[in-house]
């Protein structure tokens, strides 16, 4: 032990590295246990859980995501271990210095005389990276160092903290615990120059006992703590996860004092009945009195005792009177229930009735542990919130509670934009009630255990939970040299740790229903050791793990990431794979993306053994930056002058870092919803798919809307329906029939929502949790729609190239029969179209479309020359001319940019278009667009125009309000809208294409007084896809972050016959479902424009071109 002090104190004097040894993990670490908050009573343990229970969707109000949050942090710190009386939170601001490596640091600087004033002052908990020291790192494989394990660069940044404390009077004749709740990546401490410990593992607790170095509880001298992080350790090679590489003592450094003999763990078991009417509960304690002389006869000197409380029926009472009384269970201590091995102590109790514990419902109960003396005086006690709750596995099925619950999850990453990795209590309350708020059920803890009390709200709030080791080795991939880990002994251990730490601690949360042995770290028979030991220690709980093939015996559920809908439906039906199938990952959140999710959710609605999945993933993990113009914004991997880095492949969330969620999290909050509408022969059909409420706590209300116009609305009066079952009626015998009935609208919607009719936890009373929207039978015969020509007269004047073409001083329009363009276009004289109108079939590409090298869409449109098209007028000419209509043919030819004269000219696209202008106002666009048909799949075939910046006022009829496209569109519902172009833009942090609007059928764009340009389908042809703003195409595609982005001069407007899907099943290979491609193929469609006056309206107009 003297040696490996030495080793501690100067390790590089005796040349033993011991961040660079992987069979070195720890040194006079703790055993890992649950949480301890070290009550005086009883009493005060329940007036803890009473508090701390006190938390609602109110608190997430006060969630701050700038400079605000270092603040924040420190209260969060302080407030965790409010009213515990012999815990003592060390958080604040500490003495810090950092070295460029180990060998740089200041000498001695753990010594108690060692002079720190010159020091600066650094916030703790904290990343040191987020308060200018040193740089932040994103990678999402490859290791930022060479890979050379267990070693690690020589220019290792190495933080060294210094701090004081007391130890209070109160404390006397107790033991002291030092407890490090996360500190990454390896450190060592020492309490008044003597060396205390060593640990890796940069997400899990570090504990070390300190007695006899501290001065006496009491005494006015300062103790001396003094901690030197590493950056890096052989531990960060299996912490290779997507995300940032921060250091520091991030999560909160705590005194625990503990009697002579104390409680150090203990491990909750219910067991329940078949019919769930009662539960066995058992709790399995460990005393540490390894200070005492006799440590053989605990139960000589002491009893051990414990009890259940209902914590649920707190909440019917303001004061702490009631809460002793809500004891509901004993558990007795059983003499020879230990299990072999076990050197602990077995109590065993009875729960009759239990209140059970899902998502849906998440009762919990408090478990209070007491060690009493010889004279029946409480020396310890320890209590967490418990559920009763029953995980199993059927045929392809997980079970809670008997029921194949369906995982509607995500994934998440710990970020916060300003702090990194701290975590604020608000802001983790924000996460969960944004989750709840849009019917997510599940979280996968990616891909490390996060901070405690992240487990304490899950289970509070109710949420299911995979809790996944600190290990990833996804680096070790892009080598052939190096084994992985798993298949090494020497790195045996140090997973292992990592494992039993994570159960060790969470052990006792009901919101856990599977540990996860890491994340795409392969497969060997470390993994396998890992999983033979959670089998082993907990059997309560199913267990997870993807490396490998997500089908290795170390897995009880089929866990792919990113695996194809097709392929995920196969493996439910092969009748050898008994497991349920759960995804991972899916649904890969990069930018603008999340399209065909409705496709996974119709497989897994409908599939026997496909049970869900978790998207990737919850939150962009964008950081903030200060701007040369004193402004801030999110950055991404590079933008530190980080190398190597990912770039922006960390902004993969359905919420931007500041929590503002994405348009797709309306899309998946739709599919994730419990009440689903259908209509389907004559009937509508509402199904609770729920498993554990029943309808009785919802109201529904009903909206019928013809051509956009409602009709009518009110509350759908439903009987209650049963958890997993449905009602069913005609139709036609709703309240809505007789508006139906008397409607002349072409399209009548019908929209169901259910609200909730009670406040929750998580949200206010009237929160909608669904909303269906069906379109009704139409009511008589559909005609295409034609032009009514009123009794006005065209005036045509033609000179040279230009053809001006009015009414009186209503509306006139100049086109140039050169070049096809329509250079201008007023209104009553103010100018509304400036340029246009051309054929358009490039988009600004999203991340998606660049993913997959040289096989991504961006790659396979550039080398078709897609992306540099310009359109040339092969000719143009005034086809005739009467009273009331002007008819101009114009032939476009899509040319590459920079090609020749017209002979060597490259034509990938005709586009023919013909302008029918009435005297009414009307203009009819003919498009004709002819492809080559060697071109790959086409990013969108429409038209573009820009219009003046004046007319920033968009009112649509189609899909909205929200951001939608073809393949996620899903829960935008059809209605009249109306935004300013401002805010349609969706401030991606990388640009690219966004702000589209699907299944338009008219827009107009107004001014503020009302006047501007109409244009809707026509003919036959199908709604449009609609976007406009004040960016251009070239221009998001330009931008590197949106706060570059420039505005244009006019407002660029896209209307599109056809766009392609978004795509993200992955961000990294071509992965547009077919039905959303566009294929090289021939398109006709048609277009009506008309202007618009203070006089008129959209509907107006839309209405005017119907057949009687």
């Amino acid at each position: 032990m003297a040696s490996l002090i030495g080793q501690l104190v100067a390790p590089l004097e005796n040349g033993f590295k011991v961040w660079e040894d992987q069979s070195f993990i720890k040194w006079r670490k703790r055993d890992p246990h649950v949480t301890l908050h070290c009550h005086d009573s009883v009493e005060g343990s329940l007036r803890y859980w009473y508090h701390r229970n006190k938390v609602d969707h109110l608190v997430s109000n006060s969630a701050v995501w700038n400079d605000d949050a270092v603040i924040g942090a420190l209260d969060s710190a302080a407030f965790w271990v409010k009213d515990l009386p012999y815990v003592k939170s060390l958080s604040g601001y500490w003495k810090f210095f950092l070295a460029p490596r180990p060998t740089s640091i200041p000498a001695k600087f753990y010594e108690t005389t060692f002079q720190d004033s010159e020091w600066k002052n650094l916030p703790v908990p904290s990343n040191w990276q987020m308060h200018g020291y040193d740089r932040p790192i994103y990678t999402n494989v490859v290791y930022p160092f060479p890979l050379d394990p267990p070693y690690v660069p020589t220019d290792n940044p190495t933080g060294c903290y210094r701090m004081y404390f007391h130890v209070p009077k109160e404390w006397e004749g107790r033991r002291i615990l030092l407890h490090f709740e996360a500190v990454d990546s390896a450190f060592s401490a020492w309490i008044n120059g003597v060396p205390v410990g060593y640990s890796q593992d940069s997400r899990l607790p570090a504990e070390f006992e300190i007695t006899d170095y501290c001065h006496p509880c009491g005494s006015d001298i300062k103790n001396v703590l003094a901690v030197q992080v590493f950056r890096w350790s052989d531990g960060s090679y299996l912490e290779d996860q997507d995300h940032w590489w921060l250091s520091g003592i991030h999560r909160d450094v705590l005194l625990l004092a503990k009697p002579e003999a104390f409680i150090t763990d203990y491990f909750f078991k219910s067991n329940l009945a078949e019919d769930f009417s009662s539960a066995d509960v058992l709790v399995e304690v460990k005393i540490d009195n390894s200070r005492e002389t006799f440590k053989e006869s605990v139960l000589a000197n002491y009893t051990i005792e414990a009890a259940l409380y209902d914590s649920g029926s707190w909440c019917d009472h303001e004061g702490f009177a009631d809460l002793l009384s809500s004891r509901v269970a004993d558990m007795k201590l059983e003499p020879s229930g230990a299990p072999l091995g076990f050197h602990g102590y077995v109590l065993v109790g009875r729960l009759e009735s239990p209140k059970l514990w899902s998502a849906e419902q998440p009762h919990l109960y408090t478990l209070v542990v007491i060690l009493k003396d010889a004279s029946g005086n409480v020396v310890d006690c320890e209590s967490c919130p418990v559920g009763i709750r029953q995980v199993s596995k059927a045929h392809k099925q997980l079970l809670v509670n008997g029921h194949a619950v369906i995982i509607r999850g995500v994934n998440r990453h710990e970020h916060h934009p300003r702090l990194g990795k701290t975590s604020i209590e608000s802001c983790m309350i924000k996460d969960l009630i944004l989750m709840k708020q849009n019917n997510i059920n599940a979280v996968r803890n990616s891909h490390y255990p996060q901070h405690p009390r992240w487990y304490e709200l899950c289970d509070l709030f109710g949420m299911y939970m995979i809790d996944e080791a600190n290990i990833e080795t996804h680096g070790f991939d892009l080598s052939r040299h190096v084994k992985h880990p798993t298949l090494e002994p020497s790195w045996a251990a140090a997973m292992m740790d990592r494992v039993i730490s994570m159960v060790e601690r969470d052990k006792n949360h009901a919101s856990i229903i599977s540990w996860s042995l890491g994340n795409e770290s392969g497969y060997g028979p470390n993994h396998a050791a890992s999983a033979g030991w959670i089998r082993g220690r907990d059997s309560s709980r199913l267990l997870h793990y993807e490396g490998g093939g997500s089908r290795t015996p170390s897995t009880d559920i089929v866990c792919p990431m990113y695996m194809r809908v097709w392929d995920i439906v196969k493996i439910a039906n092969d009748p050898t794979e008994t497991r349920p199938l759960i995804l991972c990952e899916y649904s890969h959140a990069m930018g603008n993306s999340n399209g065909n999710i409705r496709e996974y959710w119709e497989a897994i609605d409908s599939t026997f053994g496909l049970q869900g999945g978790f998207i990737w993933d919850w939150v962009d993990q964008g950081l903030l930056k200060d701007s040369a113009d004193g402004t801030k914004h999110w950055a991404y991997g590079g933008d530190f002058g980080d190398i190597p880095n990912d770039l922006n492949f960390c902004l993969n969330g359905l919420i931007w870092p500041d929590r503002t969620p994405h348009p797709a999290l309306h899309e998946v909050k739709h599919l994730y919803q419990p009440i689903k509408i259908t209509l389907q022969e004559g009937k509508l059909e509402i199904s609770n798919t729920h498993f554990f409420e029943t309808t009785q706590g919802l109201e529904f209300y009903w909206a019928a809307h013809g051509d956009g116009c409602k009709l009518g609305s009110g509350i759908l009066s439903l009987p209650s329906i049963e958890p997993q079952s449905n009602f069913a009626f005609e139709w036609q015998s709703g309240p809505w029939n007789s508006l139906w009935a008397s409607s002349l609208a072409e399209e009548v919607f019908l929209t169901v929502t259910a609200k909730l009719l009670h406040s929750t936890r998580w949200v206010e009373a009237g929160h909608i949790i669904s909303s269906t929207q069906v379109q009704l039978p139409s009511r008589r015969e559909i005609f295409p729609h034609v032009i009514k020509i009123k009794n006005a007269t065209l005036v045509c004047e033609i000179l040279g190239d230009t053809t001006r073409v009015s009414q009186r001083n209503l509306w006139d329009i100049t086109l140039n029969t050169k070049t096809g363009r329509v250079e201008s276009w007023k209104v009553e004289g103010i100018p509304v179209l400036n340029d246009g109108i051309y054929p358009s079939f490039w988009r600004a590409p999203t991340d998606n479309d660049k993913g997959g090298e040289a096989a991504s869409y961006v790659s396979k449109w550039k080398a078709a020359q897609i992306d540099s098209l310009q359109y040339v007028a092969e000719s143009c000419s005034v086809q005739s001319m009467e009273d009331d209509i002007v008819k101009i043919a114009i032939v476009f030819l899509g040319v590459p940019k920079g090609d020749g004269d017209s002979s060597s000219r490259n034509v990938l696209i005709k586009i023919d278009v013909t302008y029918n202008i009435y005297a009414s106002g009307d203009v009819i666009v003919e498009c004709k667009v002819k492809p080559n048909s060697d071109l790959p799949p086409l990013p969108r075939v429409g038209v573009k125009f820009d219009l003046e910046k004046s007319m920033d006022q968009v009112n649509w009829y189609g899909r909205g309000p929200f951001e939608c496209y073809p393949d996620r569109k899903a829960a935008a519902n059809v209605g009249v809208y109306e935004q300013n172009v401002g805010d349609m833009h969706v401030p991606y942090i990388v640009p690219g294409e966004c702000s589209g609007r699907a299944d338009v059928r008219w827009v107009t764009f107004t001014n503020k007084t009302g006047v501007g340009i109409y244009a809707s389908i026509y003919g036959s042809s199908p709604p449009m896809q609609m976007s406009a703003s004040y960016y251009t195409t070239s221009e998001l595609e330009r931008a590197t972050h949106n706060k570059e982005l420039i505005k244009g001069d006019n407002i660029e407007v896209h209307l599109d016959h056809k766009h392609m899907g978004l795509g993200g099943d992955d961000s990294w290979s071509p992965s547009v479902h077919n039905r959303y491609l566009v294929p090289a193929v021939p398109y006709a469609f048609s277009i009506r424009f008309c202007p618009v006056t203070r006089a008129t309206s959209g509907h107006d107009h839309y209405k005017s071109q119907l057949q009687d």
